[in-house]
């Protein structure tokens, strides 16, 4: 794949930040009284992979002007090694802006996690595209690579027209455009013609897609198996068969994938890859892991990808590093899997959990 040599910006995601509240000691929210507070959003799951291993990295977000909770998110992206830009919107009254909450537990053995997302009044849904010089952004800076998510192209009308024309804008300066489709059920409720108009104008210009087979099915129409696999491997040929309807819907996606996971306890799942790109089709066989925090798996892993993609590495051992920074993510308390180095990574590829002095 092609990249941008003369960008100033290896990865630039637009988000919207927010604060996920997490018992300690993996209890259950609802006999909690005791919480962690963290910052988080999916797209900066995905950045951190590639901020973390030295690429310059960019979010393009909003804040609440003078709240100790947006002061808190710009302390954390800095400690990232991301930089950001974007508008500090007054908060109004009492009822107006602010920073989303997304409540959640890990989850132990039988006990499934659960997460609450309160997303009223979220500053990001205000994100537009004239808060922005977007000119200077991809043109005079330059960027190899823009990752966008059905999630925030999803979160109102603002910010479906604000991924359209980031993806545009992108792709007129030569930026490869990636995107992580993340159908959400409430997102799309009553907003299904609307929103499906936004995916499409933002997937024929995408040169990387990530998705299940739902993804492809709810948000851009793809036709789906007649009868879905339930094994893992049937789900596994289901999948390469639409990834011949997608490349035909959408020519110019040069990478398609999804993550695999079946979950035996919320401990212990089981983990795969699936990536085509640039023609050849591979496959991370599902493999056992133990889990701390699921949260941020799948978004660990299209991380990986990218980072690869960014390296010029060959499709296989791109999906072999995204199968591991999915994984990795999943050994903390953290939304994001944060690699110390690169054989950090590969270790967890190579299953050696050998203490490293």
């Amino acid at each position: 794949m092609q990249l941008r040599e003369d960008a100033r910006w290896s990865l630039v995601v637009p988000t919207s930040m927010g604060v996920r509240i997490t018992p300690v000691d993996r209890q259950p929210v609802h006999t909690s009284d005791r919480f962690v507070m963290q910052v988080t959003s999916a797209e900066t799951n995905v950045a951190s992979v590639v901020s973390y291993l030295g690429q310059p990295t960019k979010v393009l977000t909003a804040f609440v002007e003078g709240s100790p909770i947006s002061a808190m998110i710009k302390s954390d992206l800095r400690a990232r090694f991301m930089e950001f830009e974007g508008p500090d919107l007054p908060q109004g009254d009492a009822w107006g802006l602010r920073h989303q909450f997304n409540i959640a537990d890990g989850g132990f053995g039988g006990r499934g996690p659960r997460v609450w997302n309160d997303r009223a009044g979220e500053v990001g849904r205000e994100l537009s595209a004239d808060q922005f010089d977007l000119d200077r952004i991809f043109g005079v800076e330059g960027v190899k690579i823009l990752h966008l998510s059905g999630l925030v192209a999803a979160l109102s009308p603002k910010t479906s027209r604000f991924c359209v024309e980031l993806a545009r804008a992108a792709k007129k300066h030569g930026t490869v455009v990636a995107m992580d489709l993340n159908y959400r059920a409430s997102f799309w409720k009553g907003r299904e013609e609307e929103l499906s108009k936004a995916f499409h104008e933002i997937a024929e210009v995408c040169d990387i897609l990530y998705g299940n087979e739902e993804d492809f099915q709810l948000c851009l129409g793809i036709e789906g198996p007649e009868a879905g696999g339930t094994s893992i491997e049937e789900k596994i040929e289901d999948f390469k068969a639409m990834i011949g309807r997608i490349q035909e819907a959408f020519p110019q996606a040069t990478y398609v994938g999804t993550s695999l996971r079946e979950v035996v306890s919320a401990n212990h799942h089981k983990w795969g890859m699936v990536l085509w790109g640039e023609g050849e089709f591979v496959v991370c066989p599902l493999r056992d892991i133990d889990v701390f925090d699921r949260i941020g798996g799948g978004d660990g892993s299209v991380g990986g990808v990218l980072y690869g993609i960014l390296k010029g590495w060959p499709v296989e051992k791109c999906a072999q590093f995204g199968w591991a920074t999915g994984a990795l993510a999943a050994t903390s308390t953290l939304d994001f899997a944060a690699p110390a180095d690169e054989e950090q990574v590969w270790s967890i590829w190579e299953g050696n959990a050998r203490v490293k002095r």
